[in-house]
């Protein structure tokens, strides 16, 4: 990318990841002193690691941001200050989560979207068009505009969380949707927000070079939050910053988490289920028990762990160069967000309804992990 032949601008990036990666290190080597508050269980419904670890990961990628804020371009500089002040409610709740576990899952979903609502606030910027009929005569009312804003946001922050499953898995998606913003926005001539992407990318990396293949540390509530926000709402200020960037291209980047939301609502309701009770019918889950399990069970416990999460990576790699083909076409992104959400369905259905095509031993197996 013509982006990082400036040393300026390659930079924030660098210092992020390295930041990030040092203190990361460095929480691994501390955690007899902080275990008692910040290590995760390995029982429960979506624990997938066999030992207990850390879920502080959240805090070296606030670090990695801080580190590289002094050497971002001044413009973007002001972009990173704003984000970083409005990620507060959101990456707040979520830390507090992670060291007390007693954070009511409401009160997190009013942070994560307050944390929206005071990007807007401290911004201006708000969605102002979505490139459908009467949706965006109502986006002209700025509270409107904002509300819309802040329950994208939210959604997205949340679709993070629910992908935070596997050792890599969330880090490496975010990563790749950081890199296609920041190439759709160097494209449109917003180099500032190029900026901004690439160094919140650099941060993430440099947490994931620990959580992936190792899983030494994870994410946690703080850290979904954090990246699921500072996602977002670069795809906010792309669409509203380069009028020759459609709508549909964050929303096509973003798709697979957003999905996942979807799905996971349409799901627990259709089982009579609240939407934030947690189960084992996501697709990485069902990717795990059905098709790393089966294929590769050698890899033992942690190896299938990381090996699923790098399964799942292709998703938002096709969703990026969708969106980094078509980002001025409404179109051709309407396209590709149905036709991911199309093979979305057909992968999801196939591995619930054991259609593969394979063995028998294959669906007896499949249905032997579902009561497992």
């Amino acid at each position: 990318m013509a982006l990082l032949s400036n040393l300026q601008n390659a930079s924030p990036l660098l210092l992020a990841a390295s930041v990030s990666l040092l203190s990361a290190w460095l929480m691994l080597l501390t955690q007899r002193w902080h275990g008692h508050l910040s290590l995760d269980s390995h029982e429960g419904v979506q624990k997938f690691h066999t030992q207990a670890t850390p879920r502080i990961g959240g805090l070296p990628v606030l670090i990695g941001l801080l580190a590289a804020w002094p050497l971002m371009p001044q413009k973007a500089q002001e972009l990173m200050t704003y984000l970083l002040l409005a990620a507060i409610p959101a990456f707040g709740s979520g830390f507090v989560e992670d060291l007390t576990k007693k954070v009511s899952i409401h009160i997190r979903l009013l942070c994560t979207t307050g944390s929206g609502t005071l990007a807007c606030v401290l911004t201006g910027y708000s969605v102002q068009h979505s490139g459908v009929w009467g949706l965006d005569w109502l986006l002209g009312f700025g509270v409107i505009s904002v509300i819309f804003t802040a329950l994208a946001i939210g959604t997205m922050v949340n679709g993070i969380n629910m992908i935070d499953g596997f050792n890599g898995l969330s880090a490496g998606s975010v990563v790749i949707m950081l890199a296609g913003l920041a190439w759709i926005a160097q494209s449109a001539g917003d180099s500032d927000l190029a900026v901004l992407a690439l160094a919140t990318a650099g941060a993430v990396f440099g947490f994931a070079l620990i959580n992936w293949p190792w899983g030494k540390i994870f994410l946690g509530d703080g850290g979904a939050y954090l990246c699921g926000f500072a996602t977002a709402w670069i795809g906010v200020l792309l669409i509203e910053r380069n009028a020759s960037v459609s709508t549909w291209a964050p929303l096509m980047v973003c798709a697979y988490p957003l999905l996942e939301v979807f799905f996971s609502i349409l799901r627990r309701r259709h089982r009579k289920r609240h939407p934030g009770h947690p189960d084992r019918l996501h697709l990485h889950s069902l990717i795990h028990r059905r098709v790393s399990s089966f294929w590769l069970p050698a890899l033992g416990p942690l190896g299938l762990n990381s090996i699923t999460g790098a399964l799942m990576w292709p998703i938002s790699l096709i969703c990026c160069a969708w969106a980094v083909a078509f980002a001025g076409s409404t179109p051709m992104l309407i396209v590709g967000v149905a036709g991911i959400a199309a093979l979305y369905t057909l992968i999801y259905c196939r591995l619930v309804q054991f259609k593969w095509g394979i063995k028998r031993r294959t669906r007896e197996l499949a249905a032997q992990s579902v009561g497992s």
